[in-house]
């Protein structure tokens, strides 16, 4: 298994949906600003052929080091063979696989050293919350020190990924860091300011009604560490939209877990389309609510309790 530049292993979880065009981008850059880090893509069934590219990728990605990937020539339909370098024989062959697929995935194998890319299919859209806890889980039975969040869509660059890894590799007593928009140094960039005044606005609800002193509550850009994610109870959480970034770090605070915000810039996605809706808004206002409520009667109950 690959191991990080500080000696731990990493895994990237990255849902995706229809996000075809961002995967060679995307990963190539990862890896390398990152070299060592191991990338988990759980697909919710892309009907744009994003699941179908990533399986190409991860096969390539995890040959053998001594293995090469041949082409044929033709560009709609191609065999895809895995030759050893000092053998002209096919060790696999599959004619389903296209030549513009392959020729993505060995131009990523060419940058991703020892890193991995391993593929989660899901059949259609069933969230953001539960594509993360199926990958959480995922990591924890592979062995994995440190699991992160990352959105595929380039609006999480590789580079600040580096700097949050970075901080739990320094730090033992960390147990998760966010890359956080609304600290010293965080931005967000190309942002219609009424998508900025929503996530603020979010945030600071969330801090108010939930008690907390993190900044930004929704970030979706983070690192955790194994121990935590052990502590927490991945089944018993049923927020799936944005909120269940929020419900982490509370769960995450509640279980004993040390915070740290590190800035980062968050640009605007550049392709594809926003996944973010009226219905996931509404089910962050209503979970918000439900949980700040339900703390405010525990410390009103707690209160009269040591009154008494």
């Amino acid at each position: 298994m690959a191991q990080s530049n500080g000696g731990h292993r990493v895994c990237v979880v990255m849902p995706t949906y229809n996000e075809r065009d961002n995967l060679e981008p995307t990963l190539t850059d990862i890896f390398l600003r990152n070299p060592g880090v191991d990338v988990l893509i759980v697909d919710d069934g892309s009907p744009d052929g994003t699941g179908t590219l990533a399986d190409v990728i991860s096969r390539v990605t995890l040959l053998p080091q001594d293995l090469n990937v041949e082409h044929n020539e033709n560009d709609a339909l191609a065999d895809v063979s895995f030759a050893a370098d000092d053998s002209d024989s096919a060790l696999y062959s599959d004619t389903h696989v296209s030549t513009q697929d392959l020729k993505v995935a060995d131009r990523l194998a060419s940058c991703t050293m020892d890193s991995r890319v391993f593929v989660l299919h899901r059949p259609g859209k069933q969230g953001l919350g539960t594509a993360y806890i199926q990958g959480f889980e995922w990591a924890l039975g592979h062995g994995y020190d440190i699991v992160c969040e990352m959105d595929m869509d380039g609006s999480h660059r590789p580079q600040d990924l580096r700097a949050i890894i970075d901080v739990l590799e320094r730090h033992p007593q960390v147990d998760l860091v966010l890359g956080s928009r609304r600290v010293p140094g965080g931005s967000t960039q190309d942002w219609p300011w009424c998508r900025d005044m929503i996530s603020r606005a979010g945030s600071q609800y969330a801090r108010v009604m939930l008690g907390l002193k993190v900044r930004d509550m929704t970030s979706g850009f983070r690192a955790y560490r194994v121990r935590i994610l052990r502590r927490i109870d991945l089944e018993g959480i049923d927020a799936n939209g944005y909120v269940f970034q929020i419900d982490m770090t509370r769960r995450v605070i509640a279980a004993g877990g040390r915070v740290v915000e590190v800035p980062i810039v968050f640009p605007d996605r550049t392709r594809g389309d926003s996944k973010m809706d009226r219905q996931i808004v509404r089910e962050a206002v209503c979970k918000v609510t439900q949980w700040g409520f339900a703390r405010m009667q525990q410390t009103i109950l707690r209160n009269n309790k040591n009154n008494k």
